[in-house]
């Protein structure tokens, strides 16, 4: 009995707090989800839109995640399953503006060599790609040279960047994998285009 009383006095912190704000509702689990990944999920919105735009969509995301709780399955990355409502959020926002979004694949940037695979699934932007990898890039070129992508493309290139497997893309974007591959081989493509020809101007 002692022991029972000791473990609900003391109880260890849930390595899942979406999961434990989910099953409880209790403020606190919010409170650490909001310190775990309001920054990161404000990051991701304001690369898709604009800081105004990010910082509303970022207060109904979390206003969703109180609606919401509900549906969140404890296998699913939590991470991955508030991403997935923000982008949905986004998009909904969107639409209620009438601005355009392509959601479909959008090449018409693309270089026509391939890369291979090996570049897809690494975590590192840099691998193979010279002019991206070069310390003479500067943030802002970089910055100019994402926004010059397509939604998709741009998307999955910050997801990758945020530490995103290609399974939590999968997830967020709702796309296949070979579509999510295929974004972010054109992607990585026309960032060392655009870097390079800003190298060429400099």
């Amino acid at each position: 009995m002692l022991l029972s009383i000791k473990s609900w006095l003391f109880e260890t912190p849930s390595k899942d707090c979406m999961a434990s704000y989910a099953k409880s509702g209790e403020n606190r689990y919010l409170e650490q989800l909001i310190a775990l990944y309001s920054n990161d999920l404000y990051h991701y919105l304001v690369t898709q839109s604009n800081t105004h735009l990010a910082y509303d969509v970022s207060q109904q995301t979390w206003l969703k995640v109180i609606e919401k709780r509900h549906l969140y399955q404890a296998q699913t990355t939590p991470k991955a399953w508030l991403f997935k409502l923000a982008r949905n959020t986004l998009i909904d926002e969107y639409r209620r503006q009438q601005h355009f979004v392509e959601l479909d694949e959008n090449t018409h940037l693309a270089a026509q060599n391939d890369k291979s695979e090996n570049d897809l699934n690494s975590g590192d932007l840099t691998s193979g790609d010279s002019h991206i990898g070069s310390s003479n890039i500067s943030y802002e070129a970089f910055d100019a040279a994402l926004k010059q992508l397509s939604f998709v493309q741009r998307e999955a290139i910050t997801l990758q960047q945020e530490g995103f497997s290609l399974t939590d893309i999968e997830l967020i974007t709702q796309s296949s994998l070979e579509t999510i591959k295929t974004r972010l081989r054109y992607a990585k493509q026309n960032l060392k285009r655009l870097l390079g020809a800003n190298n060429e101007q400099a």
